[in-house]
This record gives structure tokens, sequence and C-alpha cells, in this order.
């Protein structure tokens, strides 16, 4: 073959199409899905939370508009990316965090990590995911402190610490209960301690199709059997996968469409690997927590599970037709 027809066979990742109009629509499911975990989050840290999330969002919108307008690029503001990517800075931070680090964070991820990679449907990571990272490494004492529930607290004590954080002290003994877990009246990031609205956010992207089920499947049963078999106690799986930030980002971070894998095959590596990570790190890692380090590491990765699972479908579609 020529050459010069050969070449133009090459094509760059997906997204190959992006419209705003889906693309707005998109987003703004994602963020329609998040709602009861915001609503939660305020009800359950108060008013910090909410206006945690609003300055996170108008920061995230603001650094891209900005960014557009320096660069004369396109304005994209208004396909919601940027909004979304506020709101998940906003749920991984604690709800006592200082607001202008959290702009820092937002600023970190609009621009660094999305836009001078080529913005939307061409960052190799999460900007969330890799906002908050930044963040830990950069704030750890402020990401490490965390502000007591409205049903904790007292006239003494305005902060405590998470399960996890409790369960690497090994105060086991004082551990919540699976209810407090799944309903959120504990420590923990903003937006990640709600089990019961995280669950009904993911389960609405997944009735509507927005998320294939694969990935949250895998990284979430992945963890539930790695916790099984090194503790041996089903109360232990479950608090693993209700505590910390496992459901958060299984369902919003780890299914991100660009940073993910394309195929069953690839989705279903990538979740796994995300559990796995994920509890080696808690188990026996320094961090109590290991789920934004997973997916990071996960969405590295990803352009390598895609090669493979590409070969795997091209190979076992020719031996099906017996070629």
């Amino acid at each position: 073959m020529d050459n010069k027809f050969h070449t133009n066979l090459i094509v760059s990742s997906a997204p190959h199409i992006v419209t705003e109009s889906d693309t707005t629509r998109l987003m703004g499911t994602v963020i329609l899905a998040l709602v009861p975990a915001w609503v939660a989050s305020i009800y359950i840290f108060g008013f910090r939370a909410l206006l945690l999330s609003v300055v996170c969002v108008a920061a995230s919108v603001l650094f891209e508009y900005l960014y557009n307008v320096i660069m004369h690029r396109k304005q994209t503001v208004g396909d919601l990316s940027a909004a979304l990517t506020g709101l998940l800075i906003a749920f991984n931070v604690p709800s006592n965090f200082p607001i202008w680090q959290a702009i820092i964070g937002c600023l970190f991820a609009i621009v660094v990590v999305k836009q001078l990679f080529g913005g939307i449907g061409r960052n190799f990571s999460n900007p969330a995911i890799t906002a908050r990272i930044f963040l830990f490494i950069s704030f750890s004492a402020n990401m490490s402190t965390w502000p007591l529930t409205r049903l904790e607290r007292t006239a003494d004590a305005v902060t405590g610490a998470t399960p996890l954080a409790i369960l690497a002290e090994g105060s086991i003994d004082q551990l919540p209960g699976l209810g407090t877990l799944f309903l959120g009246f504990h420590g923990g990031s903003t937006g990640e301690v709600c089990a019961l609205a995280l669950i009904i956010g993911g389960l609405f992207l997944i009735i509507r199709k927005v998320i294939s089920p694969v990935i949250p499947c895998a990284f979430i049963g992945t963890v539930f059997v790695y916790a099984l078999i090194a503790t041996g106690s089903l109360y232990m799986a479950l608090f693993h996968v209700l505590a910390g930030g496992v459901l958060l980002g299984a369902f919003f971070m780890a299914t991100d469409y660009v940073t993910s894998p394309k195929l069953p095959l690839g989705q279903l590596i990538f979740g796994i690997g995300c559990g796995i990570i994920t509890m080696s790190i808690r188990l026996f890692g320094s961090y109590p927590e290991g789920v934004s380090f997973s997916i990071l590491l996960m969405n590295i990765c990803t352009p390598l599970i895609n090669n493979l699972s590409y070969k795997f479908y091209l190979k076992e579609g020719g031996a099906k037709n017996g070629k």
C-alpha cells in the first residue's frame, strides 16, 4: 500500500467527534447524578460544603474562560466539563479546606491537566483526580484535617478522623457501623461520605447508559474480594467498599470517557487494576487511602490497555471467521 494512503488511516485516540450539544448533555447528566451526594454533603457538613462547591465550580469555569480568551481559542465553558471538574474537586477535599487552596487546585486541574494538553478529549488523566493528588501533596495538613459531621459535633471538638485513618491507627473497635458508613455521618471528603447518595447517582448514570457498569462493578468488586480475602471478615470487606472514595471514584471518575479504556475487556482490566492498587495502598502502604493514586496510575496505563484489548478482539474476530 502506498505510504501516502497508509498514513491517512492512522487516527488519534477517542473522542473522534465532539459536538457541544452532546458534550453539554453528557456533562449535565453527570452533574445531575451528583446532586444527591451534593445535597447530602450540605446536610452532613453544613454551609461550608455549599460554599466550597460553588467556589470550585465558579473558579473552574472562570479559569477555562480566561484560558480560551488568552490563547484565542474557541470558548468551551458552555460544555459544562469545567463545571463538572470543579464540583468533583470540591467533592474530593474536606469541607473545611481553605478556599484559596481549593482555587489553586481548580487552576491546576483546568489549565495544567486539561487545557495545556489540548482541552477536553485530549487530557491523559482525570483532571479532578490529579488535582486532588496535587492538593494532597502541596497542602497535606489541610487535606488530612476532617471536620466532624453535624451528628458528631461537640462543644470541645470540631475535627476528627476518617474511618480509614482510624483503621490505619489500629483502633478497630472504634470503627463506625455499616449503617453510619452507608448514610455518611462520618469524617471524609465532602462528596465521598454518603454511600447511599453515590449509589443512587451511579445507578442513574448506568440506567441512562451514560456509563458502562463494567468499570464500577470491577472496581468495587475487586475491593470487596481483596478485602474479604485479606481480612477474612465480611464487615471489613463492606467497610472498605463504603469507606473512603471507592464509590465516588468508581462511578464518577474512573469512568471518565477520555482517560478510561473503550472496550469492555479493557474496562474490566482497568477496574480490577484500580481495585488492586487501592487495596494494596490501604493495607500495605503508608497512606490510609489509595483511590486517587489507583485511578491516576490506571489512567496512565489506559493507552496500553486499549492496545491490548484491540489486539485481543481482532485476534478473536479473526479466529471466529476462520482466519
